[in-house]
């Protein structure tokens, strides 16, 4: 989860929201980490966990994800949740719960859906209190 704050915190310098994201692999082994980049590049998918996922599947050469972990600060969007899903990654782990748009505990639960082809193993709260505080921050500061 450091590693993932370590790459939120570079989030703002181009005015995106501090959410940041690695990928691990079956060792433990970081394959790729991200920051949210909406703002940066225009493109509203540009989710700190899309774009860590894509960047770990082109170093894998491969979409499926299977034997890997994803680590970000934010509980994930039904947009990233989905992804997990269908990148088929072993293990979510997340740090603050998000009781507005959160789509793995607080509103819904889409990586663990029965109904759907895969399932992710999920360990939420992970220094939530840190990774709330970062969030809380930076909309502070644009207020």
């Amino acid at each position: 989860m450091a590693a993932a704050l370590a790459e939120a915190a570079l989030a703002p310098v181009h005015g995106d929201v501090p959410i940041g994201a690695v990928v691990l692999d079956g060792s433990g082994a970081e394959l790729a980490r991200a920051h949210n980049e909406r703002e940066l590049t225009g493109d509203p998918t540009a989710h700190a966990e899309v774009l860590a996922l894509r960047r770990a599947a082109d170093r894998l050469g491969s979409w499926r994800l299977e034997d890997c972990t994803l680590v970000v600060t934010l509980e994930p969007c039904t947009m990233c949740a989905g992804a997990v899903v269908l990148s088929r990654v072993r293990r979510l782990v997340f740090g603050a719960y998000d009781p507005k748009a959160g789509a793995v505990a607080s509103l819904w639960d889409v990586v663990r859906d029965p109904r759907l082809n895969h399932r992710a193993e999920v360990v939420g709260g992970i220094l939530s209190d840190q990774c709330g505080a970062v969030l809380q921050e930076f909309f502070a500061a644009q207020r």
